[in-house]
């Protein structure tokens, strides 16, 4: 036999060492008056309407903490108890009623306390050799796990649970004086919601859903009889670890319920021999690992408790609705579009990230990962890596350059002839000079317009020697947003680095969306927020320590980039998916105008690409989160298709929404200078073979025919 008291004869010996005592101690406090005088007993009435304890006067501890998404589905719950509170009228009858019996037969006739009750209990549970009843009333029971259930520290939990007189005695008292305070029904139903019944499941909705998956409303006898024998010893008691023990205590709650006459002779011949049945249900997700949309719930999650102040203990046990911007469909359509070429367990990660221009708000976080903490599961990261910068996005940053150019005057047109490669004037590698290249063969001269739908990069680091400074770029990139960029783009502007517009410092496809979205919205840069209401227990906005409810609005700044630069490069931008000579190609979707740009870093450790409408601002990352990897391809080939598969199926059930004109001429309206005449000479006849002239044959039909074109930009 163990040396470990079992749990019965443990409750028995609990009952002889505190009932005993602590009945005396209430008949001697019932003998007070008589003893001590009027006055002396009615300042200590006086004592049991003094304000109850904050975890009493409350009321019932509130549920799980509830994160929904946009549309209202769930993503997860948050709780340290499974608990979900339900009202008077949403428990069966017969569940109160077989608590009471076995509990508490005389709760209907005491004030919160029942010596005789407790001298009779004790007396059965010794004849009996078990707890066959309890020796407490409902009520301080009540008092007990609301003492305990609220208890934060170590040393709060130990003072609910030290077994002495004194803490049955404030037990006592307390109970007298919530008596006072609340009626009988009032006392049963917090008590239901409150009481433990094993496997993790506090209160009596969460116990019916986890051993018979229905509601506590829905409980049948046999179901009531059991849960109610589960109070005393849940574990001992456990009818999916020990259904003969769990069988033979709902039978102890049958008899008793029918020797207080409220179940017929027939309904207990008839349930006793049955064994117990169970429809065992896992308790709710908790938590972010548990969460269908892990790494959105990771962001909310870290949005709470940081941007909104909520501590953790307050949203495991606030009892919280946390209404989000997650776009289930969206969110569905992303992974789909991130697993159909790269399993969870990949080394490359592939990750979608979506927001609404205008708003912030996010839309998806998908990523070829299951959030998680086993470090030996490939398919688990705890990183989230739509947030964390890791590697750079290669020519996306040519559009931060391109707005700083044209916000300081110079015109899309703008045209510049550079060698490849091409030495900066400016900036220098260290103290050699500075050198690019392009990664296939561009026209030497072009305008701004045609360098940024190519992505030349000797063009663009030639229009940064024309600003003189990287400052200018960089202060653009966090105007729009590129939070990553923050800690060090002071170091960026000192170092007056070059390599800025080919995207060298290290980013996140959250940080990449965020800056395009500001482009979208026509100038308008908004954080990205995944939270739009926090709702307290009782359904009233939740407040900040000055009485303010949270703020969860958006969070945006108009004109960060002036609407004209902004539209105009939206313009510009549609020619990377709908030109032939765009590196984005392969994200366009028919019948929609999609801005965007492709990037590849440095040996082609990561690929991007960032597509838009004025609705959607969305951005795709390829990369090794663990190590340097060369991916084999760019940017429009390995990352514009991602972006498409994520998208098309949302923009396929829309109508199309169009971009604004450009705010500034694209082409220059000058008339070019008249053509200088040709001196005079005979023409000869042209062989019929001959093709028209190079000038008249326009562009090739096939981009990859054309000797200037690049499939990507880098």
């Amino acid at each position: 036999m163990s040396r470990r008291a079992h749990p019965r004869l443990r409750a028995l010996g609990m009952l002889l060492f505190v009932a005993v005592p602590v009945t005396g101690a209430l008949v001697a406090a019932l003998l007070m008056p008589w003893v001590v005088g009027p006055g002396l007993a009615a300042r200590s009435s006086a004592n049991l309407l003094s304000p109850l304890p904050t975890e009493l006067a409350e009321g019932t501890l509130a549920g799980n903490t509830v994160v929904l998404a946009a549309d209202g589905s769930l993503i997860t719950y948050f709780y340290r108890n499974n608990r979900t509170p339900v009202a008077a009228e949403q428990i069966a009858p017969v569940m109160k009623q077989a608590l009471v019996d076995i509990e508490d037969s005389r709760f209907y006739d005491h004030r919160g306390l029942d010596v005789e009750g407790t001298l009779r209990a004790l007396a059965r549970n010794v004849v009996a050799g078990s707890v066959v009843e309890g020796g407490s009333t409902i009520t301080q029971q009540l008092v007990k796990q609301s003492l305990l259930q609220a208890a934060v520290s170590a040393e709060e939990r130990a003072a609910a649970t030290e077994e002495s007189v004194g803490r049955k005695l404030r037990e006592a008292r307390l109970a007298l004086a919530l008596e006072q305070q609340l009626t009988k029904e009032e006392i049963l139903t917090r008590y239901l919601n409150i009481v433990y019944f094993g496997r993790g499941a506090y209160g009596i909705q969460a116990a019916a859903q986890r051993y018979f998956s229905v509601n506590a409303a829905d409980l049948t006898l046999p179901q009531a009889a059991m849960l109610a024998g589960l109070v005393q010893t849940p574990a001992n008691d456990d009818p999916i670890t020990n259904p003969e023990g769990a069988h033979q205590r709902r039978n102890q709650v049958l008899q008793r319920m029918h020797v207080l006459g409220h179940i017929t002779d027939q309904e207990l011949a008839e349930i006793l021999p049955q064994p117990v049945a169970v429809t065992p249900s896992e308790p709710p997700p908790n938590g972010c690992v548990d969460a269908w949309a892990g790494f959105f719930c990771d962001f909310a999650q870290r949005h709470l408790t940081q941007a909104l102040g909520i501590s953790q203990e307050r949203l495991d046990n606030g009892g919280l609705t946390i209404r989000t911007t997650l776009r289930p469909d969206m969110q569905a359509a992303g992974d789909l579009a991130v697993l159909a070429d790269l399993s969870p367990g990949d080394p490359l990660a592939a990750i979608y990230t979506s927001l609404e221009p205008g708003t912030g708000k996010v839309l998806a976080m998908s990523v070829n990962r299951r959030f998680g903490y086993d470090a030996n599961d490939p398919a688990q990261e705890s990183v989230n890596l739509h947030v964390a910068p890791s590697q750079g996005a290669g020519s996306t940053y040519k559009v931060f350059v391109a707005a700083s150019a044209l916000e300081r005057g110079i015109p899309p047109w703008h045209v510049i002839s550079t060698s490849d490669p091409y030495v900066s004037r400016v900036y220098k590698n260290g103290t050699d000079p500075y050198t690019v290249r392009n990664a296939g063969r561009y026209p030497s001269t072009l305008p701004m317009t045609e360098a940024l739908v190519r992505s030349s990069n000797t063009y663009f680091v030639a229009l940064e020697d024309e600003l003189g400074s990287v400052e200018g770029p960089v202060r653009m990139a966090q105007r729009m947003g590129l939070f990553s960029l923050d800690p060090v783009a002071d170091q960026v502007v000192n170092e007056n680095r070059g390599s800025f517009t080919l995207g060298a410092e290290a980013t996140s496809p959250m940080a990449l969306a965020s800056a395009y979205s500001t482009l979208a919205a026509n100038g308008t840069q908004c954080d990205p927020i995944p939270v739009t209401e926090v709702l307290d227990h009782t359904g009233a906005p939740l407040t900040g320590p000055d009485g303010v409810p949270l703020n969860t609005a958006p969070s945006c700044t108009p004109d960060a980039v002036p609407p004209a630069v902004a539209t105009t490069l939206n313009q510009i931008l549609v020619g990377d998916t709908a030109l032939p000579i765009g590196t984005g190609t392969r994200a366009a979707i028919p019948g929609h105008e999609i801005a965007g740009k492709t990037g590849t870093s440095q040996n082609r450790f990561s690929v991007a690409f960032v597509g838009y409408t004025p609705k959607y601002a969305g951005s795709v990352m390829l990369l090794n989160p663990k190590s340097n990897q060369d991916l084999g391809g760019y940017g429009g080939r390995l990352a514009a298709p991602i972006w498409r598969d994520a998208m098309l199926p949302i923009l396929a059930a829309e109508q199309a929404v169009p971009f604004p004109p450009a705010g500034m001429p694209l082409n220059d309206p000058r008339p070019p200078p008249p053509p200088r005449p040709d001196p005079p000479e005979e023409e000869e006849p042209r062989p019929a073979e001959e093709p028209p002239p190079a000038e008249d044959q326009g562009r090739p039909e096939d981009p990859f025919d054309d000797p200037f074109f690049e499939d990507d930009d880098e």
